[in-house]
């Protein structure tokens, strides 16, 4: 069996990894490679089915977060915003927060990984035999070694961006500074033999930028092993959840959501001791004032992250799984992750915002496995209907087709991924 080493700074899913490095770990060797996880060292390792080489690790923002006394498992910008009682979705702190990241944080948070995984990944190349790279980001410090690995050692390498680089729909810097990420983009993958995004527009995207590189499409998945079969009993209320890492006021909100919501409340539409918004994702106050500003302070609830297991057991339970797609031009650039999630539970998936988003749209229609509601006029009509086979039936029903949605899997994905190796292998 032909060997891949797997460059991911985070793994696997409870230390922060991405489910997609995850997915090719897991289900690679079904295609002809064995695949060996480059990452940083794992604080639990109860789990040893994978090949995985721990690294040492120097954090580039160590100094910042002992002068400033953070925590250095939670987020810098979250901290200190929590510690000055920032609320405001823009305020002053943010940008001088952001200005600053332009400079420590380049290329990334995670730049003091690379001369430890450089090292540690010439060894391991030498000593396994290694015939094959793949580095997914991010961080794109993954990239960076990667880069340095095939120069040394000539061997084919294929860059996985599961977030455009300097192309992100999210960029937080300046013009500036994407300059300097775009030039820095270019020089570093201009070794690989083939990128890999998660969507067409973003391929198309690349495939601008990196003239002559072949890049594919190859969307995120599934674990075939978290489908949800038997059926999860349902909650009996008329339950909408939303599970995540994060939201972004202005950008990934559910503003729309609670405004249509909220209005089919007070035209006697729905009843409030029915329904229940429930997220899963880290508190926000911001949150909690748009939902009464709508006036659904008891029919919204946050119960903050909970372990992956839990999560899942949230979703194959709910009436309906919520997804927030980005507004604006960037909701038009991809699939949002959470939906191949979702495709596993089995739930009827309600997307809104992100008006002009066909990848979504199409995906939705294809499998069967919900709606996308765009604007706040179609997230009230769809909500009505759903509200009304609740009501009718106890239950909203799941109306997927299981054939379709197994192409979205994970072990679907880790065969286009072997596919491409063995196109680009000398």
């Amino acid at each position: 069996m032909r060997k891949v080493l797997i460059i991911s700074r985070l793994f696997p899913l409870w230390q922060g990894g991405s489910p997609r490095v995850l997915g090719l770990a897991k289900h690679l060797p079904e295609f002809g490679w064995q695949p060996i996880i480059l990452t940083t060292r794992m604080d639990d390792k109860s789990d040893q089915q994978y090949r995985v080489v721990e690294t040492d690790y120097r954090d580039a923002l160590a100094f910042w977060r002992k002068l400033l006394k953070l925590n250095s498992d939670q987020d810098i910008r979250w901290q200190v915003r929590k510690r000055l009682g920032v609320t405001n979705k823009k305020s002053p702190v943010d940008f001088l927060l952001t200005r600053a990241g332009e400079i420590v944080n380049y290329p990334d948070p995670d730049k003091g990984w690379k001369r430890f995984a450089v090292r540690d990944g010439d060894r391991v190349v030498r000593e396994e035999h290694i015939e094959a790279l793949i580095s997914s980001s991010s961080p794109v410090t993954g990239h960076l070694a990667a880069s340095a690995l095939k120069a040394r050692h000539g061997i084919p390498w294929v860059a996985d961006l599961r977030d455009p680089w300097s192309q992100n729909h999210n960029y937080p810097y300046s013009p500036l500074r994407r300059l300097f990420d775009r030039r820095l983009e270019l020089r570093t993958l201009s070794r690989a033999d083939a990128l890999v995004t998660v969507s067409e527009i973003w391929a198309e995207n690349l495939a601008t930028l990196h003239q002559g590189k072949p890049v594919y499409a190859i969307t995120n998945g599934f674990d075939p092993a978290e489908v949800n079969v038997p059926p999860a009993r349902l909650t009996p209320n008329f339950t909408i959840t939303y599970t995540g890492s994060s939201l972004y006021p202005g950008k990934l909100d559910p503003a729309k959501v609670f405004a249509a919501l909220g209005g089919l409340i007070r035209d006697g539409v729905i009843s409030p001791g029915e329904v229940e918004v429930r997220f899963f994702s880290p508190k926000e106050d911001w949150l909690v004032k748009e939902a009464q500003e709508h006036g659904l302070t008891d029919v919204v609830r946050q119960y903050g992250m909970v372990p992956r297991p839990e999560a899942l057991q949230k979703q194959r339970e709910s009436q309906v799984l919520l997804i927030i797609n980005w507004e604006g031009k960037e909701g038009l650039v991809g699939h949002p992750s959470k939906l191949f999630e979702y495709l596993a539970a089995q739930r009827p998936v309600l997307a809104t915002g992100g008006a002009g988003n066909y990848l979504l749209e199409r995906i939705l229609k294809e499998t069967g496995a919900g709606v996308h509601a765009p604007t706040a006029p179609d997230i009230r009509a769809n909500l009505a209907d759903l509200y009304r086979e609740y009501k009718a039936k106890g239950r909203v029903a799941y109306r997927g087709h299981a054939e379709r949605i197994d192409k979205y899997s994970y072990r679907e994905m880790a065969r286009r991924f072997s596919e491409i190796l063995g196109n680009h292998l000398n």
